[in-house]
């Protein structure tokens, strides 16, 4: 046994002598510095990107079926298109949207896989079962979505006094507004009533 530092350690002990070697070491300064120069070069050469780019298979399914309630689209023709979806390899989520007249089905695949494969399985499963869709219903459209797609900004219109017709008016312009604005890609009015002419007989 042998004293250092006011400590006893063993003179086997492999442990205590290479932390005194460091305490003891001027080497011990330079490695600490070289260390942080090192990870300051990591962080400031790391690739970074606001949105990146992950392969994520997103594919809507738009269905028409005028003069269809909601409820009728959701029974006849939502639930049959989740089905067949649901049968192919790699799906992940299913989300769907069945209002008056019109279906869309979001179907979402496994992160990284192919999306080729996604939107040809998809198709190919679809137009195989054409028989599934009831008379008056148009066929699917599919429309594959990324990433990119994703809106940056939602802006919702809402007053007392103002109607859904008036509102959607008012959207309309500031709509306009916005496809005027550099980069903007695409823009999408939703909601609202739109203009009508009802003809009795």
């Amino acid at each position: 046994m042998k004293r250092k530092h006011g400590y006893r350690i063993r003179r086997f002990g492999i442990v205590p002598k290479i932390l005194f070697f460091f305490v003891d070491s001027p080497l011990t300064p330079l490695f600490i510095g070289a260390s942080i120069l090192l990870g300051g070069l990591a962080v400031a050469l790391l690739p970074r990107e606001e949105e990146p780019q992950i392969v994520v298979p997103v594919i809507d399914v738009f269905v028409q079926m005028p003069g269809a309630t909601a409820k009728e689209v959701e029974q006849r023709v939502t639930k049959p298109l989740e089905k067949l979806a649901w049968e192919l390899p790699g799906v992940e989520y299913i989300y769907s949207t069945s209002s008056t007249g019109k279906s869309l089905t979001v179907v979402r695949f496994l992160v990284g896989w192919d999306e080729a494969e996604a939107i040809v399985q998809l198709y190919q499963k679809l137009y195989a079962n054409l028989d599934r869709i009831p008379p008056g219903a148009s066929q699917p459209l599919l429309k594959p979505r990324r990433i990119d797609d994703v809106p940056v900004l939602a802006l919702t219109f809402h007053g007392n006094g103002y109607d859904g017709h008036a509102l959607r008016r008012i959207a309309a312009v500031v709509d306009d507004a916005i496809k005027q604005v550099t980069n903007v890609s695409e823009t999408t009015l939703i909601g609202g009533q739109r203009r009508a002419i009802r003809v009795e007989l």
